[in-house]
């Protein structure tokens, strides 16, 4: 395989799935078919009952430059459309999401940050939303996802400018989580992942669509609870003093219902 070839990688081990944004000529910058590609990677991830945890990240001292300019001056892959896509992919992903930020994250990296649960940031990451130094309409719906982060007043500074933003602006403003020391967000973003990948499926899963706005699925989720076994494991476990084996499942896409591991 050419190294230098524009692509997504992904590995997964011990829960932890890691999607890899590699286009190293162009700063990870996304080509029409890395976006095309991104949700049919996160539906395989998903469907993977070894995945608990998905991160993203970008190849080398990089996330992601944005999409590839050079798309933009052909309309047939409408780019927008197809990042649009993607980011609405990412936020649907069942499972817990974090971006793992160095270097530049601009444009249509920052939708794909925006989009993911959680954005861990190494000191000297950069960030902005910049369409309007290409006479762009940002989509509506990044549009709302970044006002409900950073509110509306951030959100209005880095679409109207276009300018760039610190790790410090970014974590007092809400677009980042955590902001770790020049090498040590890897150790971090393992270590969180670690502990995501311990914790119970069934409560981050009701936890993400509660927090994403679901109200009618209260019913739904007290029933999985009753027939999961996780709280009665987690109090177990808790009582003994030992870590807990959560088996909550989500069900693939078209499945029956959710299952148990023994």
């Amino acid at each position: 395989m050419d190294r230098t070839e524009p692509r997504l990688e992904h590995t997964v081990a011990d829960g932890v799935a890691t999607v890899v944004i590699s286009n190293p000529a162009k700063r990870n910058a996304m080509t029409a078919a890395m976006w095309r590609a991104l949700p049919v990677l996160l539906a395989e991830l998903a469907a993977d009952p070894a995945v608990g945890v998905l991160v993203l990240t970008g190849a080398g001292d990089t996330f992601c430059a944005g999409a590839d300019i050079s798309s933009l001056r052909d309309p047939a892959h409408d780019p927008q459309g197809l990042a649009v896509a993607a980011e609405e992919a990412l936020a649907a992903f069942p499972l817990p999401t974090l971006a793992a930020v160095r270097g530049y994250c601009v444009g249509g990296g920052s939708q794909l940050a925006a989009a993911c649960d959680l954005r861990f940031a190494a000191e000297g990451a950069l960030f902005g939303v910049t369409p309007a130094k290409l006479g762009i309409v940002y989509p509506s719906s990044s549009t709302r996802r970044l006002v409900a982060l950073t509110g509306p007043a951030t959100a209005k500074h880095l679409l109207f400018s276009g300018e760039l933003i610190d790790t410090g602006r970014a974590l007092r403003t809400g677009l980042v989580d955590e902001v770790l020391p020049a090498g040590g967000l890897d150790e971090r973003v393992a270590a969180y992942a670690r502990t995501l990948v311990s914790r119970s499926r069934l409560t981050q899963a009701a936890a993400k669509e509660f927090a994403a706005g679901r109200t009618d699925r209260d019913g739904h989720w007290a029933a999985q609870a009753r027939g999961s076994g996780d709280t009665t494991e987690g109090v177990a476990a808790f009582l003994e003093r030992r870590a807990p084996r959560f088996t909550w499942r989500a069900q693939a896409p078209g499945a029956g219902a959710a299952v148990t591991e023994g």
